[in-house]
């Protein structure tokens, strides 16, 4: 089971989180949750080279609000926060009769997320380098920073290789089965000109990660209440 679904989907009704947190009627479900996919796809395309982790939408009244957690706030929010305004009449675009909140957030270990690890091996991937390597060091720096275990797997025409292989590394424990396990998962394709080579990655955190590591508010530059703060060497 635990291989064969969403390890976060798997999880959302005990330790994750919706990534959309509204209700709506049987008629307007279809045509928000594909405005949601819209805006979605135009902030990741936007901010391929900010790190964007994942974008949550919230609905209220006649109002949304989308939270972009970046491991690189500061090319989100452009000189003088003129990025900011871009991408909010955009989206206003893209939602049309609704006022647009848009909050940044930042990712403070992009090492220990697991959809920021995915595409960073991708992009290696995209630059010729050896799979072997790109992987091993992922999972030499994610378990450096104190991760229980990682798991990452690579699918396709690896080094260019005339057939399609699946290769996998593991170091620690990712219990997948274990609901309680706070598991985080990244997928996303490396487009190489032998074809794309698909990218996973499982991560599991120690329980009490989320209270310690909150993304702080990029505006501020303040953590919110609650979160524990490390000295910086």
């Amino acid at each position: 089971m635990g291989q064969k679904v969403n390890p976060v989907g798997f999880r959302i009704p005990v330790t994750k989180d919706w990534k959309s947190r509204w209700f709506a009627r049987k008629a307007e479900f279809g045509p928000l949750l594909m405005e949601d996919l819209r805006i979605r796809e135009f902030v990741k395309e936007r901010l391929k080279r900010a790190a964007v982790s994942k974008v949550t939408i919230e609905r209220f009244a006649r109002r949304l609000r989308v939270t972009v957690f970046s491991g690189r706030p500061g090319l989100v929010i452009g000189r003088k926060g003129q990025e900011i305004e871009r991408i909010k009449t955009e989206i206003g675009k893209l939602a049309e009769g609704q006022e647009i909140y848009l909050d940044i957030k930042e990712v403070r270990t992009p090492e220990m997320d697991a959809q920021l690890v995915a595409e960073n091996i991708a992009q290696q991937l995209e630059r010729r380098m050896n799979f072997r390597r790109a992987l091993k060091r992922a999972i030499q720096t994610t378990m450096d920073l104190g991760a229980e275990g990682i798991r990452v797997r690579c699918a396709g025409r690896l080094n260019g290789s005339e057939l399609a292989r699946t290769e996998q590394y593991r170091d620690g424990k990712v219990p997948l089965h274990t609901l309680r396990a706070n598991v985080d998962y990244g997928f996303t394709e490396a487009r190489t000109l032998a074809g794309a080579i698909g990218v996973k990655v499982w991560i599991c955190k120690p329980h009490n990660w989320e209270e310690t590591q909150n993304a702080s508010d990029a505006k501020t530059r303040k953590a919110p209440k609650g979160a524990a703060r490390k000295p910086r060497r």
